[in-house]
């Protein structure tokens, strides 16, 4: 009786970077956790189901103190996906692994053996194993986009190659994250984060600022701390000295 052997199928493994919030806490901890958890009060739900990177490169932290890192920031419901910067000795199995710099990666293509043949068949020669080489695929670098309508509530539009132009209002409780700056022809009433990927030069423009939450390079300001003068009107901001300044467009 003849066995029917299944053909080798290609098993499609993928690589893919996604944008997550880096967390850089220094010492003392309690401290920058009044400030974590002020930030929080004024830009409620801004970790809720994102992913957060711990970054201790410039720490001189042991085992315990990240531990206790991690259980502080899940007390806040900040889910910690991996920890960059720290050493193999300072990680367990019981924490998120460690993790350095996302960079992009090129789809593989793993190939299965043929299933091994039914008992009382004749055996079959040992083919030799293909390897399949990963295929990279060159795309043109985006440097900016152009969205004709206005982001909603609940939106979160997230382009780390460059620029993103809004032709509209980004609405609160929405989000536009961009690697450069952020142009919107319209009220920014949620938040924007520029220079998301270390870009210092980066700035926000918008025709009315009325932002939950506006950051540059990860430096930030929350709506409390905007000028009265400001709100209403159209506005830049950019980054001077680790500060955000901010003014009126004529």
């Amino acid at each position: 009786m003849a066995n029917v052997l299944t053909d080798a199928r290609s098993i499609r493994i993928k690589g893919r970077s996604f944008l997550a919030v880096v967390l850089t806490p220094d010492l003392p901890f309690e401290e920058w956790l009044v400030r974590l958890d002020d930030l929080a009060s004024r830009s409620a739900g801004f970790f809720l189901g994102r992913p957060v990177v711990l970054d201790v490169s410039d720490l001189q932290a042991d085992r315990a103190l990240l531990k206790s890192m991690i259980a502080a920031l899940a007390e806040r419901n900040v889910r910690i996906m991996g920890i960059e910067g720290a050493r193999p000795s300072q990680l367990d199995a019981t924490m998120p692994p460690g993790m350095t710099g996302g960079r992009p990666a090129p789809d593989v293509e793993v190939t299965e053996t043929a299933p091994a043949p039914a008992k009382g068949s004749a055996p079959k020669a040992e083919e030799p194993v293909q390897v399949v080489a990963p295929q990279v695929i060159t795309r043109a670098p985006l440097s900016s986009i152009v969205l004709h309508e206005p982001v909603r509530s609940g939106q979160s539009i997230i382009f780390p190659e460059g620029d993103v132009t809004i032709i509209g209002s980004v609405a609160s409780g929405a989000e536009v994250i961009a690697g450069g700056s952020i142009h919107i022809y319209g009220a920014l009433r949620g938040r924007a984060l520029a220079g998301s990927v270390g870009n210092a030069s980066a700035r926000i423009f918008c025709r009315k600022l009325e932002a939950e939450l506006l950051a540059i390079d990860g430096i930030y300001k929350t709506a409390d701390d905007l000028p009265a003068d400001l709100r209403g009107h159209s506005a830049q901001l950019w980054l001077e000295n680790d500060a955000i300044m901010a003014s009126r467009l004529i």
